[in-house]
């Protein structure tokens, strides 16, 4: 397995990054995770342009994005899968140990795991800690996923894949790595941006190709929609057949199955749109 760090291809067990870090010591970093089929990126350049924005948003310098490229196609080229997640890992660098950052330039880090693909529907539980639609990071996609681990145990240990969080005033926000979507009276709706919820890429392409409204849902929707699914890189479009204790028997419903179909098809005629 070979990894990209710092502008060269490395054998796996001899990239190192430093620990004093501040990626490691206080999550002082971001990320995208991009799927690639066959060795091909999809919507390398929507994620490339979401990580300057969240680079910008914590102070780090724009991330260049011609290496990126590079250092995606070294890796997908050095160990090819039908399909793979792709991880770009942008640092603050090498600093102390404490928020202050260091003066040594920032972190690379680019590298390729196989990946299987998701089921048509899955389970997912809503858990009690909110997302916070006003904090430093909110928009963001940063390495700082502490709170995501723990919520997406609590989901494992309930036989779900997923944990859905509120935000702070009680309406629905996202997923641990998903956003979602509902089906109220034939029509798609999802949470706008200022619920807190991250800009996915997959929920971005989703709105525009299905006419989704953009939609302040409380939490309690979820015991009421006729659908619900979910968006992510890694899932495409996945329907929901269980909310907590809620059955919703024969997802993907009409609707979703729909959406689900326009998606791949639009996808499979444009990898970069």
């Amino acid at each position: 397995m070979k990894i990209w760090l710092d502008g060269g291809l490395r054998d796996a067990e001899s990239a190192r990054v430093s620990v004093f870090d501040h990626g490691l010591t206080v999550g002082d970093g971001i990320f995208e995770t991009v799927k690639a089929v066959d060795g091909t990126t999809f919507a390398l350049t929507r994620h490339l342009d979401r990580l300057t924005r969240s680079a910008r948003g914590l102070g780090l310098p724009d991330p260049d994005h011609d290496e990126i490229r590079r250092a995606c196609a070294a890796v997908l080229e050095a160990d090819p899968t039908p399909l793979g997640r792709l991880r770009i890992t942008y640092t603050g660098g090498y600093g102390p140990l404490g928020s202050d950052r260091g003066d040594r330039g920032t972190t690379l880090v680019v590298a390729v795991g196989a990946t299987a693909r998701r089921a048509d529907s899955t389970a997912v539980v809503t858990v009690p800690w909110t997302r916070n639609e006003r904090g430093a990071l909110t928009g963001l996609k940063t390495t700082s996923y502490a709170e995501n681990v723990v919520a997406l145990a609590r989901a494992h240990q309930h036989g779900a894949t997923e944990a859905l969080f509120a935000n702070t005033v009680g309406q629905l926000c996202e997923g641990t790595g998903s956003n979602v979507f509902v089906v109220l009276d034939g029509e798609i709706h999802t949470p706008p941006l200022a619920s807190g919820c991250l800009a996915g890429i997959t929920r971005e392409l989703t709105v525009d190709w299905t006419g989704a409204r953009e939609t302040d849902l409380p939490l309690d929707v979820l015991e009421r929609a006729d659908e619900v699914f979910l968006t992510s890189t890694l899932r495409d479009v996945q329907a929901v057949h269980r909310v907590d204790d809620r059955e919703l028997p024969g997802a993907p419903g009409p609707v979703t199955a729909k959406a689900m179909r326009i998606f791949t098809e639009r996808a499979g005629n444009d990898l970069d749109p």
